[in-house]
């Protein structure tokens, strides 16, 4: 029996006690927020779990930088440019734009989504940075700051309340719609706690999260330079580990689902579940497969219940696995297995039917071992394949 209750809460990160945010427009875009900052009142724990892309952006080269269990106190952060691929001067760009935040900084950072490739324009930083208000707390404009093809902000909040009354908060906002593999995606996360929880449990935790939400989702396939999940604590309030862990699963796992939803030309979310496999790892490959596969992508934007692209996709990825004893399930509809090799018209039918909801299972049982795993993917259009194919190359 847990001895804790979680309840959701409006407003994003305005429920996390200690943390000052907002988000201004610098004239990197127009009239809407663009650039936007973190503050706490005393310097905080910190961790992060960063992209696998070798060309990580100059903000990432930049935390690197400090020694290990160093806290923080400010973050910076903008869209439109991702100051990635610039080089030692993208690094020491952030040095100087941080040098002109109006207020007592602990180990600063900066960190940035946009176009890749562009110096930072120092001037407009220089100019909007003397407009930031450290007493505000807008949860909305931060979240909208960090918007690039976003249709939507991303922002979750949690009240945890243990058994002895006493509680504790967690937050957190995102972005993300395109260049999303489950390696991270083109995203930027910022989760706010202000949970005592000890530095070895942020590090412990958010990775375990990470690998349960971010790490499982799919758009199109690519890596950013950019990709980053911050977790800050303010050390305000209790800590108990079952309950943060509960809580910080919860809101990536809802964000990650966020960010699909959001997926660029999108406009379904699948889970593909692959069930006795040889091993999780082999699983694991194959629900990868599933969820990355262009070719499935565009069958399901097609809403085309032929099971072909599932087995053809499952066949390829290098698994062991067997057409004699592979089932394929569309929800609880099972459309190939060993005594149903064609799809008749009824049971075609049910299966359009079912794939033309915004979001469903579909389930691939090998019958081999005891091996599972569920990745998350989206459909994409055919039309969105080819222009980024073509733009790609």
């Amino acid at each position: 029996m847990k001895n804790f209750t979680i309840i959701s809460k409006k407003n994003g990160l305005e429920n996390v006690e200690g943390f000052f945010f907002d988000g201004l427009n610098a004239g990197f875009k127009k009239d809407v927020p663009d650039v936007g900052f973190i503050y706490s009142d005393t310097t905080c724990r910190v961790s992060a779990v960063f992209t696998t892309n070798i060309f990580a952006a100059a903000p990432i080269k930049h935390f690197k930088r400090y020694k290990d269990n160093f806290e923080t106190n400010f973050i910076l952060l903008n869209s439109k440019n991702a100051n990635a691929m610039t080089g030692e001067k993208g690094v020491e760009d952030i040095d100087e734009i941080l040098s002109f935040v109006d207020c007592k900084l602990q180990n600063p950072l900066m960190s940035s989504t946009g176009v890749i490739g562009y110096r930072l324009d120092k001037e407009k930083f220089k100019k909007i940075l003397k407009e930031f208000d450290f007493s505000k707390r807008d949860s909305d404009a931060v979240a909208k700051a960090i918007m690039t093809t976003d249709s939507f902000k991303k922002e979750v909040a949690l009240e945890v309340t243990l058994n002895d009354g006493k509680k504790f908060n967690i937050a957190a906002i995102a972005k993300g719609a395109g260049m999303i593999n489950p390696a991270m995606a083109t995203m930027l996360c910022f989760v706010l706690t202000d949970s005592d929880i000890p530095k070895e449990d942020m590090d412990e935790l958010l990775k375990e999260a990470v690998d349960e939400s971010f790490n499982k989702i799919s758009v199109d396939g690519d890596t950013s330079t950019n990709d980053t999940v911050m977790l800050l604590s303010s050390a305000k309030n209790p800590y108990q580990k079952d309950a943060f862990k509960e809580a910080i699963n919860f809101i990536l796992f809802e964000l990650s689902q966020m960010i699909l939803r959001d997926g660029e030309g999108s406009n379904k979310v699948v889970a593909f579940e692959i069930n006795s496999a040889k091993s999780d790892e082999e699983a694991k490959k194959a629900s990868k497969a599933l969820s990355n596969s262009l070719l499935v992508k565009t069958a399901l934007f097609g809403e085309d219940p032929n099971w072909g692209r599932i087995a053809s996709t499952i066949g390829a990825s290098g698994i062991e696995c067997d057409e004699n004893s592979l089932e394929i399930y569309y929800d609880d509809l099972l459309i190939y297995g060993k005594d149903r090799r064609e799809l008749d018209c009824q049971t075609e039918e049910k299966a359009y039917q079912i794939m033309k909801k915004d979001s469903f299972k579909i389930t691939c049982n090998l019958n081999i071992g005891e091996g599972s795993y569920t990745s998350y993917g989206c459909d994409l259009s055919y039309e969105y394949v080819k222009i980024n194919a073509e733009y790609r190359t």
